[in-house]
């Protein structure tokens, strides 16, 4: 089925970015390479039979609001109890909590074979997972044992309900209040808008992870607090009561229309009940584990979804004959295959490099959590820690917002037809395009690189990345097919350092509206440079594995193509970016 490439996964977790280096660390030690692959193989058999066969079909019939409750496809419940089944729903957590101790890296790519062939389907497991990792990381035992077994089995669905109608993004502004009570629970009142998955007929019960503010509490983000608020409560014979959580309707959306997003009312009866997480008014520095988690997870979702449209495009320009080659003067000579012509190989060699990059960057973010959880070294993990936070919110804006450019070079293939239901292409732009928005926008991601990760301690992560290219480009200068690419990498990398120079006077003077007024053009030209640090990565591990890898040599010469793509066609707007940024 063309929906993904599994040679380049492989690839990337085994030859440029080897998973196989965690399996040394104690946390990791039940793992080997044979086990990972057997993971993979198991995810793609079960994403050809259960997952992408569904594609079209839950985009047809989306969730829809009746009677008070939202109906999901049929299909939904069989998944999240297949998923809890074979342990991939808390496949990254403890043992002691029904996990799997899986690394990111291994995780996110098992997860990438999934939303490669059912992007809304997988949104909900993924979802629960994430949910049931942060009680599991802050809340009391109680929490733990209530909620966790039933959202790792399946049976419960986890959401993160953040947004608010006259807040949007901006959670200082949330009013959801929280009540105390002798009785070890608070009353919850308020809206939470666009929350996914949280309401649908394919779960039995919803856990939402709800911030809101204990009365008298701190303005600001300082008085935010976590709670975890059930649809359904717990009681003591071991049943279930309703919790005074209402589902006012299922927003209908332009994408992901197999994915319910739901408008919940908590405490319209001044009925609702949750139980704190953690400590009072931490309840942001919790969730941000959940939300860079999903910011990774957006990325590696957008990557998925450019990947299956990558790979749809390029199957049709492989069997579509039309034209001629512009050398061709004979009218009766027999139409080629549009491959051949130079503007399609153009266009599919882009989605390609962006797709394979961004993939590369969501293993590089992986690996550095992974290492910082479980290496042996204190000093590594926080440098893992250091980097990972800067890449972060680069992984999710560069594979969004290139991902959305990928997906409609591969409509543009297609042509007319890429316009129609005929072929996924035009379900895959319409999915694709919220990414950009979800776990926070595009400008959000950007304000945060350049308002705050590379300036933090004074510019410590920036340095180490910088570090960590010059590593890169000294061992691709070892191979003199890649000299002149690690040369214009290091260029490039030095005119991104005197732009961050230029930009941070304005800071220093004060004026923080100047300083981050094109922060969105900052990202985009991170982003260029970054890719570019990843594919000169894989250029690299290409040369030293084209005569003796696991792989065909054709396989790396492929990628050493696309590479140098990459360095003549995308690379070089980076340079357009700084004018803009330079400007005064």
């Amino acid at each position: 089925m063309s929906y993904i490439h599994t040679d380049f996964l492989r690839f990337l977790l085994h030859e440029v970015h080897p998973v196989q280096e965690l399996f040394q660390y104690e946390h990791f030690a039940h793992l080997d390479q044979a086990t990972a692959d057997l993971m993979l193989s198991s995810a793609k058999d079960y994403a050809d039979a259960e997952l992408f066969p569904y594609l079209k079909e839950m985009d047809a019939t989306p969730a829809r609001w009746e009677n008070g409750r939202v109906v999901t496809h049929p299909q939904v419940g069989k998944i999240l109890r297949f998923a809890g089944e074979n342990g991939w729903i808390g496949g990254r957590d403890h043992f002691e909590y029904g996990g799997m101790q899986l690394p990111d890296t291994l995780y996110a790519f098992i997860h990438v074979i999934l939303e490669a062939a059912n992007n809304a389907a997988q949104g909900y497991p993924a979802l629960t997972g994430g949910a049931a990792n942060l009680i599991t990381t802050f809340g009391a035992p109680e929490l733990i044992e209530t909620y966790v077994p039933k959202m790792y089995s399946g049976h419960w669905q986890g959401t993160m309900a953040l947004t608010e109608p006259q807040a949007g993004s901006s959670l200082t502004d949330i009013t959801t209040s929280a009540q105390p009570t002798d009785d070890g629970f608070y009353h919850i009142k308020g809206h939470k808008i666009f929350i996914s998955g949280g309401d649908h007929t394919g779960a039995d019960n919803f856990v939402h992870l709800t911030l809101a503010r204990i009365d008298g509490a701190p303005p600001g983000v300082k008085g935010i607090s976590l709670f975890v608020i059930p649809r359904l409560r717990p009681t003591t014979d071991g049943g279930l009561e309703y919790n005074d959580v209402e589902t006012a309707g299922d927003f209908q959306k332009m994408g992901q229309r197999g994915y319910c997003t739901t408008h919940l009312v908590f405490g319209e009866n001044d009925d609702c009940r949750g139980w704190l997480v953690g400590e009072p008014h931490k309840g942001l520095s919790y969730m941000f584990q959940m939300m860079n988690e999903a910011r990774i997870g957006v990325g590696h979702t957008a990557a998925a979804i450019a990947l299956a449209a990558y790979c749809a495009s390029l199957r049709y320009a492989q069997e579509r004959p039309q034209g001629r080659l512009p050398g061709s003067r004979n009218p009766l000579d027999a139409p080629v295959f549009i491959i051949r012509h130079a503007d399609v190989q153009r266009m599919l060699l882009t989605q390609q490099a962006i797709v394979e990059g961004a993939l590369s960057l969501t293993a590089e973010c992986t690996l550095l959590a992974d290492r910082h959880r479980a290496h042996p070294d204190e000093a590594v993990r926080q440098q893992s820690h250091l980097l990972l936070e800067l890449l972060t919110p680069v992984v999710k804006a560069y594979s969004t917002e290139q991902g959305i450019r990928s997906v409609s070079l591969g409509m543009q293939v297609l042509g007319g037809y890429g316009y129609t239901v005929d072929f996924p292409l035009e379900q895959y732009y319409r999915d694709i395009r919220i990414t950009a928005i979800y776990e926070g926008t595009t400008g959000i991601q950007s304000l945060d690189l350049l308002g705050r990760k590379v300036i933090a301690n004074n510019g410590a992560a920036l340095q180490l990345l910088v570090k960590n290219i010059h590593q890169t480009a000294a061992a691709a200068q070892q191979h003199p097919e890649l000299a002149a690419l690690s040369t214009t990498l290091l260029k490039e990398t030095e005119r991104l350092l005197a732009v961050t120079q230029h930009l941070v006077q304005f800071v220093q003077k004060g004026d923080a509206e100047r300083f981050t007024a094109d922060a969105t053009v900052y990202m985009e030209m991170a982003g260029l440079v970054i890719i570019a640090w990843q594919w000169l990565k894989i250029g690299q591990k290409a040369v030293e594995y084209r005569d003796n890898g696991q792989l065909s040599p054709s396989f790396y010469e492929e990628k050493l193509r696309c590479l140098r793509f990459f360095y003549r066609h995308e690379l070089p707007h980076a340079a357009a970016c700084a004018v803009t940024l330079m400007a005064e």
